[in-house]
């Protein structure tokens, strides 16, 4: 069988930025073992795989170890291919995914993706944070599937060298680390060995916590935020009732053929 996949730079102002995705369409869907085992070759923090149904689309998501129930930047990935290399004429695309309905339209030169707000609440972790990073954070909090601690400074976020092996053993789908920034409104990074991704670039997923939290603090509803991985990505969000609007650019690395 020979499959079409494309490569992406999500969130990227530049190529070799941002998140790269792989990205799969399928006419129908293939065993989740080769899924996998396809992500896995690819070796990306994600492969996106999708599916038509109507005028809407089915859409997962793959990690290297295993399948995840939201990503954002496979997600803007696929928009992306479809919107600039198979023909797709509309102006919002509706995916049907494991986190239920989302959509994503364009803006511009921008991608936003319209994904549901992940709630936030208190979790006593400040002192196994401490071990994880070697300094505590000012708080910690719990979303649908990440555990998010805020530090004092954009340098504490920067020079964070976590214990990869230690976080293995927390249960949670990711840990995402946030400070506020002298230039954008906020920063932040995310870990996911848990999944196979020690730190992944740039995470559309984390900012339903990330935008909630930041928009109460600094009392704005659009904010402007930079991960601050080795690759680095700007997102341009809006925060929205339950809803956040996460915005950014991508960029066609190659496009190929895979055989299995």
């Amino acid at each position: 069988m020979k499959l079409t996949i494309f490569q992406v730079d999500a969130f990227a102002e530049a190529t070799f930025s941002g998140n790269p995705a792989a990205v799969i369409p399928l006419k129908s869907w293939l065993p989740d073992e080769t899924m996998q085992n396809i992500a896995m070759e690819n070796n990306l923090s994600e492969t996106a795989f999708f599916i038509p149904s109507g005028n809407d689309f089915h859409l997962r998501w793959f990690t290297p170890a295993s399948e995840v129930n939201l990503c954002g930047h496979a997600t803007l990935a696929t928009a992306h291919v479809l919107f600039n290399h198979l023909d797709y004429k509309e102006p919002e695309i509706t995916f049907h995914s494991a986190s239920g309905i989302l959509k994503v339209h364009k803006d511009g030169n921008l991608i936003v993706l319209d994904f549901p707000v992940s709630e936030l609440s208190d979790t006593g972790m400040k002192e196994y944070a401490g071990k994880l990073f070697g300094i505590l954070p000012q708080k910690c909090y719990k979303g649908r599937e990440d555990l998010m601690f805020v530090f004092n400074s954009e340098a504490e976020i920067k020079y964070l060298r976590p214990d990869i092996q230690l976080m293995k053993t927390v249960e949670t789908r990711g840990i995402i680390v946030t400070a506020p920034s002298a230039e954008y409104d906020f920063i932040s990074r995310f870990f996911a060995p848990s999944q196979g991704i020690d730190e992944d670039p740039v995470t559309g997923s984390s900012h339903t916590m990330l935008i909630p939290y930041w928009a109460k603090v600094t009392g704005k509803k659009e904010l402007i935020a930079k991960q601050v991985s080795a690759r680095e990505g700007i997102l341009y969000c809006k925060h929205s009732g339950d809803r956040v609007f996460i915005g950014g650019k991508a960029i066609t690395y190659l496009t190929g053929e895979i055989y299995i």
